[in-house]
């Protein structure tokens, strides 16, 4: 059997091949150059299957996609501390290549405008890197993330340093305040260079997806990102990844994005997906106009709005009570509300009989669903009933009730 969720792509695609609003960037040459009509999209699950239709196999500049992905880069490498003291998480409700400081510290608002993209690049690997080695440090994490070596475009670096003259500017502005430190041209070429990795739409759908799984790259299996760093990106990303637009497309579209110039975007729900597109046509805010379009069919075919609820909670607990033992079945991901439909389980059922919680239909416990899950079978057993597990799967391992004792494993 073919997967239908290719020919959705495809169709969602045809839809919107006739829609040519909006512009190519025209002030950076090899960008100008770009085929308008190019127009593709890849999708990849938190369980690492990709689905790609159109042109999911052209490579572009990645340019300001790459702004969230160094941002992990340089919070791993330098630690959330150094990096918040140089560069804030606030949307700055302005256009990308605008100053927009904090007033107090000089920060640059967030890392998705320019401003704090070269401030953050500028924290890669060390103090004492070299250019050539923060350049390095991006292109060889991307490529763990999108799990294939990628490179950069000389062509479109070099055409972008001849009109650099405005990031040139916010970094020397950075640079009198104290923001960033070293040679500003070097910084500048080197952020370029970043932004002139090559990408493909399937890359970026992996990439976006390694944040999804909170940092563990879905394909190869490796923990590429640590999970608070992942989350922090993510965060980011809804707040501020569309820069003075990012408000209107959290209510609309609801998919944490990052956009970049040379028409790619990318969009990440936390433990489903992650996506890539690319249209080269931008509309006025920088934003490649059928990737905004596309998106917004994904979030409404899809139910990929972050807010929308899913009926997720339901049934997350079952209970049965049949020869002096009460069971209590979870499955999927027991986190608060599973975790506390189970203590009420618990709290109301057959005071006479033992219990047993089944994981059999688990695949994750959260760290809160644990304590909550061990507490309640240790108030179990002080009540002097019974309490034993089933957990086929391993996902609660060494299930110390807190004082030392075990619940009755069974098969």
């Amino acid at each position: 059997m073919r997967s239908p969720v290719p020919d959705y792509l495809e169709e969602v695609l045809e839809a919107l091949r006739e829609d040519r609003d909006g512009q190519v960037a025209g002030y950076i040459p090899e960008l100008a150059a770009a085929d308008p009509e190019r127009l593709g999209i890849a999708i990849t699950t938190a369980l690492g299957r990709t689905y790609v239709a159109g042109d999911a196999d052209v490579e572009f500049s990645i340019q300001s996609i790459s702004k969230p992905f160094a941002y992990a880069a340089a919070l791993m490498d330098r630690g959330a501390g150094t990096v918040l003291d140089a560069v804030g998480v606030e949307p700055s409700g302005e256009a990308f290549n605008e100053l927009s400081l904090e007033q107090d510290t000089r920060r640059p608002k967030n890392p998705m405008i320019n401003a704090g993209a070269i401030t953050v690049h500028s924290l890669l690997v060390g103090e004492a890197a070299s250019p050539a080695e923060r350049v390095e440090r991006a292109r060889s994490f991307f490529s763990r993330l999108a799990g294939r070596e990628l490179r950069v475009d000389e062509a479109v670096c070099a055409s972008e340093l001849d009109a650099a003259h405005r990031n040139l500017a916010l970094a020397h502005m950075l640079r009198s305040y104290g923001i960033l430190t070293g040679d500003v041209p070097a910084v500048v070429e080197g952020y370029t260079r970043q932004c002139s990795i090559l990408v493909t739409v399937r890359d970026l759908s992996v990439m976006a997806a390694t944040l999804a799984t909170g940092g563990v790259q879905p394909v190869t299996g490796e923990q590429v990102i640590d999970p608070s760093t992942a989350r922090q990106v993510m965060a980011i990303m809804a707040a501020a990844g569309m820069y003075d637009g990012a408000g209107d497309w959290l209510v609309r579209v609801g998919i944490p994005a990052k956009s970049g110039v040379a028409g790619g975007m990318v969009g990440v729900l936390p433990d489903l997906v992650g996506v890539g597109t690319f249209s080269p046509r931008l509309d006025r805010q920088g934003n490649s106009h059928r990737g905004g379009r596309l998106f917004e069919r994904l979030s409404q075919d899809m139910g990929m709005h972050l807010f929308a609820a899913n009926g997720s909670r339901l049934d997350a607990a079952r209970a049965t009570t049949a020869e002096g033992t009460t069971a209590v079945a979870l499955e999927g991901v027991v986190q608060l509300t599973a975790a506390t439909e189970m203590l009420d389980l618990l709290e109301t059922s057959d005071p006479a009989t033992a219990v047993l919680l089944d994981l059999e239909r688990v695949h994750t416990v959260t760290e809160l669903g644990r304590r909550m899950l061990l507490e309640g079978l240790r108030r179990i057993r002080l009540d002097g009933r019974g309490a034993a597990l089933r957990d086929p799967r391993g996902v609660l391992p060494e299930p110390d009730l807190g004082d030392g004792t075990f619940p009755d494993i069974v098969g």
